[in-house]
């Protein structure tokens, strides 16, 4: 459905090579100004010169190389809290399914089928699966974006109280959290007296002391939280010390996660699922047509919202006599000044503009207004100037944002101009 989002008299939509179709699949690929993937790892070679954006429908950009992107001038968007809902379904049957031993009692039930039991047995065996309410118990989410404001809103409906620890929580993020949350300064003392602990934020690769989050559920977590604590973790398996992980198991404590792990697989107090968090009908639509509109509106206005490489921009729209220009620049100094004296010399009239950077990568975004000419006599190409804008040293790319979506790209590719 995400798809559908793309009018056909503007956009054509065309599968990847190799991803079903027609065999001109790959030579669309090579001329597509836009990607759009899932789970396809997508290989540097794979991102042809015309490419403008790409998208991931989904949170995570592991399968991107956005690094590269970045270099290239690209900007590369996701789609989080799109499969919100999805995930946070599934860290709540979690609970239950780290509160009642459903798992084991299914499993039994099968068994006593097979041997004609199922009848005699479904009363008496009952004992055998005992288990305990959540509600009253205490709930630590850890990391308080979509997913885990989500969480803590609904664990409190179910009545059970709940605190959290997010430190880069933004104003919005605070916004869609219950009124009953309790923040902790540390993941340790979120989960001290936790009954169970839900972990909700992003894997970095690099330890902790690197500034990474690989296996930052270790020991010294882990020794903090009760002995039958549940630990439910459906952001990424990395962020779990499988070894230790396995030491609170053998002592009681239960963990219940959609990702493998080598070393609990068959551990009596672990439940393993596939990677369900977001395979639902629903958050598949929801994710692609968040992907397409951020496209859309990147490629027909400029607008960049939800990027992981750049920065957040966004003007008001345009009157259509209005023409857009977007620069790509590398973060340096003096890049501003060189692209407005180059509209200086065109007599060009700047109605208005925005510069924003992120890390080594400066966007901006120019409206020109061709009615206020400084110089009626001097005709300007825009192809002219957008050539001379493009050749600035420290300038990857620029667009002209006016007609038919997607034209107008081209791109400084170590010093040479590609159009």
């Amino acid at each position: 459905q995400g798809l559908e989002r793309f009018p056909s008299q503007f956009y054509t939509v065309a599968p990847a090579a190799g991803d079903g179709g027609d065999d001109d699949g790959g030579k669309q690929q090579q001329q597509a100004h836009a990607l759009l993937l899932r789970s396809h790892k997508l290989q540097p070679d794979e991102i042809d010169v015309p490419v403008r954006a790409i998208a991931r429908c989904g949170a995570g950009t592991n399968n991107i190389p956005v690094a590269k992107c970045t270099e290239l001038g690209i900007p590369v968007f996701n789609t989080p809290g799109a499969n919100a809902n999805a995930v946070k379904e599934l860290i709540l049957c979690g609970l239950l399914l780290g509160s009642r031993r459903i798992v084991d009692g299914i499993n039994h039930m099968t068994s006593l089928g097979r041997q004609g039991l199922a009848r005699e047995r479904v009363e008496k065996d009952k004992a055998l699966f005992g288990g305990r309410e959540v509600r009253g118990k205490v709930l630590a989410v850890i990391g308080l974006g979509h997913i885990g404001a989500s969480t803590a809103r609904d664990a409190t409906h179910l009545g059970m109280t709940v605190q959290g620890y997010d430190p880069g929580l933004s104003v919005q993020s605070a916004l869609r959290l219950p009124r009953e949350i309790t923040l902790a300064d540390s993941i340790a003392s979120a989960v001290t007296n936790a009954d169970y602990v839900s972990i909700n934020i992003p894997y970095i690769k690099g330890t902790v002391e690197e500034g990474g989050t690989h296996g930052i559920i270790g020991r010294d977590v882990l020794a903090h939280m009760k002995q039958d604590a549940v630990l439910l973790n459906f952001a990424r398996g990395e962020l779990v010390d499988s070894e230790a992980l396995k030491d609170v198991l053998d002592q009681g404590a239960k963990y219940v996660s959609d990702f493998p792990d080598d070393v609990v697989w068959n551990h009596e107090n672990a439940v393993l699922l596939p990677h369900l968090g977001a395979s639902t009908a629903e958050a598949e639509d929801e994710a692609a047509a968040m992907a397409a509109e951020t496209i859309r509106d990147y490629l027909e206005h400029g607008t960049i919202r939800n990027s992981v490489n750049f920065p957040t921009t966004e003007l008001p729209e345009r009157h259509e006599r209005i023409i857009r220009i977007t620069v790509v620049n590398k973060n340096i100094p003096g890049m501003l000044s060189k692209i407005t004296e180059c509209l200086g010399r065109a007599g060009l009239n700047i109605a208005q503009q925005l510069n924003q950077s992120r890390g080594d990568v400066a966007y901006n975004v120019i409206d020109l207004d061709p009615s206020a000419h400084d110089d009626d006599s001097k005709h300007v190409r825009l192809t002219d100037l957008q050539k001379e804008m493009t050749m600035l040293e420290g300038v990857l790319s620029t667009r002209i944002l006016f007609g038919s979506p997607g034209i107008g790209y081209s791109r400084n590719i170590d010093g040479k101009y590609y159009a």
